[in-house]
């Protein structure tokens, strides 16, 4: 029997838009999906742009406009991969004509936007899902049923870190992720995922105390001109969880030396886990006990370990970063199918965001900011 289509207006067509591409046509090739994806129509900030990209994806249909996509009756589906600025607008008029939408993280640049997204949706009662990809790894899945399964026992600690260094340099360029209602600084733009992260594996936050630090105060943009920056280069938090375990959370774009250093240790009761997306195949866990030799056990990705199995037969093989996206997808058209799904939703996300809001405003005022937990 032919599945129902799932047609799709892709909305952006640089790095992130592009693994959106390739992970919809990868998704139906690697898995039994309930509907058949079909990107019917790129659009980006301006015709010949969007024509070019359309062209070496195998898009048929290009446009210059992302209203286009929301005016056509025959999209079921808009998938967002703009800067962080536009999710807001997209993502709501997608919603208000009836469609789908999976946005890319963070969900918006304030809380306000984030607030009125998820009431877009709530209201529409329509499917919505975020990119936060690390958490598709197989390796994070089998980190979260240890957690779950009480294999390192009560938690009591999570350090993270999101680092990277593509803005280390004091000569990197003034761009749009300088721009506070762009990106929204590291905290927004990267540290959402660390957070995302934290609230995966070990539950609802409860209190924050952080700081935010911008390291070059000014840079020089692509006409030469010296540009404050106004948002964020580092941000580091104390935090609690519901459950009462405490940590800390940090996220830097100045981190030099780190290329995507997103990691984190769980400890516990009766052991650790421990993990770096620079090693993504790979999971550490150690179990307390006797003996000389008792440390870290490596865990490397195998068929047994989840979707990695539907990539590749053996063991140690490994999968890559686009494969990380094709799982997500696989959750985002199992969700705009109705189906159960592992997607995280714009409710799931504007949980991060307000996690985020609340170690900004604790940077400002100075002091621990609590949030309402469920």
């Amino acid at each position: 029997m032919t599945r129902p289509a799932l047609n799709i207006a892709l909305i952006g067509s640089g790095f992130m838009g592009r693994a959106h591409a390739l992970a919809f046509a990868a998704a139906d090739r690697t898995f039994d999906l309930p509907r058949a994806p079909h990107v019917a129509l790129l659009a980006d900030r301006d015709l010949p742009k969007a024509t070019a990209a359309a062209a070496s994806l195998g898009i048929a249909r290009a446009s210059g406009d992302w209203r286009e996509a929301i005016d056509d009756a025959g999209i079921d589906l808009v998938a967002i991969a703009t800067p962080n600025r536009l999710h807001a607008p997209i993502a709501i008029a997608a919603l208000d004509a009836g469609k789908a939408v999976y946005c890319e993280k963070p969900l918006a640049t304030t809380i306000a936007e984030s607030e009125a997204m998820t009431a877009a949706a709530a209201a529409s009662g329509l499917p919505t899902a975020v990119g936060f990809t690390y958490l598709y790894n197989p390796m994070i899945v089998l980190a979260r049923e240890l957690i779950a399964g009480g294999e390192i026992g009560e938690v009591t600690a999570f350090r993270g870190i999101h680092a990277e260094d593509f803005m280390a340099s004091a000569d990197a360029s003034f761009n749009w992720r300088c721009e506070p209602d762009q990106a929204g600084g590291a905290l927004a733009d990267i540290g959402s995922h660390i957070i995302a992260m934290a609230r995966h594996l070990v539950g609802d936050i409860a209190v924050v105390s952080g700081r935010l630090h911008t390291a070059y105060p000014t840079r020089r943009d692509a006409q030469g001109t010296d540009r404050t920056v106004t948002v964020d280069d580092q941000m580091d938090a104390v935090i609690e969880f519901a459950s009462g375990a405490t940590g800390t959370l940090a996220a830097s774009w100045i981190a030099s030396g780190h290329k995507m250093g997103l990691a984190f240790e769980v400890s516990g009761t009766r052991g650790s886990i421990a993990f770096t997306q620079e090693r993504f195949n790979e999971l550490r866990l150690y179990r307390s006990g006797p003996g000389r030799t008792n440390g870290f056990t490596t865990i490397c990705a195998g068929p047994e370990h989840g979707d990695y199995g539907a990539f590749c037969p053996a063991p140690g093989h490994q999968i890559g970063y686009n494969d990380l996206k094709t799982i997500e997808v696989k959750a985002v058209v199992e969700a705009a199918a109705g189906l159960p799904s592992a997607a995280k939703s714009f409710a799931d996300a504007l949980a991060v965001e307000r996690v985020a809001d609340a170690i900004r405003r604790s940077h400002r005022e100075g002091c621990w900011i609590g949030l309402q937990t469920a």
